[in-house]
């Protein structure tokens, strides 16, 4: 009876594990700027993006290299636990990032810029087959405008 029990209780810890642990955002994801729309519009636009996230102990680290319109680059290094506190994102309109895990294809955070006007609430859908990332996005851009985006990236 004690050998049953311990296995179950092993069983569901593993399970749990594999459940809550999954993060299907790992992986190489590109912007597909076509298919991704922005209001109001941006004079600079993003004309490239692409973002990497790897595994860190209870989160992401994220590394995001693109280009404007003009040939200014983006590029962005940051890591985030998944614990919903804020953490520093350099190279960014906003400076810190605060993040959670809804499931292993869902994912919130709240973008803010210390003493800026921009200030956003996102939602990351991976949709069931793994091969597309949908970000939306609303709040107020650098400038104090309502802003919305729809950011659709596909895996690399």
């Amino acid at each position: 009876m004690q050998k049953s029990v311990a296995k179950i209780a092993i069983g569901l810890a593993v399970s749990a594990v594999l459940m809550f642990g999954a993060d299907n955002s790992i992986g190489t994801w590109k912007r597909n700027i076509a298919k991704s729309k922005y209001t109001p519009a941006v004079a600079n636009p993003v004309t490239s993006l692409t973002i990497v996230n790897s595994a860190a102990p209870g989160g992401v680290t994220t590394s995001v290299t693109g280009a404007r319109k003009d040939g200014t680059p983006i590029k962005s290094d940051y890591t985030v636990k998944y614990d919903g506190k804020d953490y520093p994102v350099p190279g960014a309109p906003w400076d810190t990032v605060a993040t959670k895990q809804v499931d292993a294809n869902t994912f919130t955070a709240e973008l803010k810029k210390t003493g800026g006007k921009y200030h956003a609430v996102t939602k990351m859908v991976i949709s069931k087959d793994g091969k597309t990332m949908t970000l939306t996005a609303k709040g107020t851009n650098t400038e104090g405008q309502p802003m919305t985006g729809t950011y659709i990236y596909e895996k690399q």
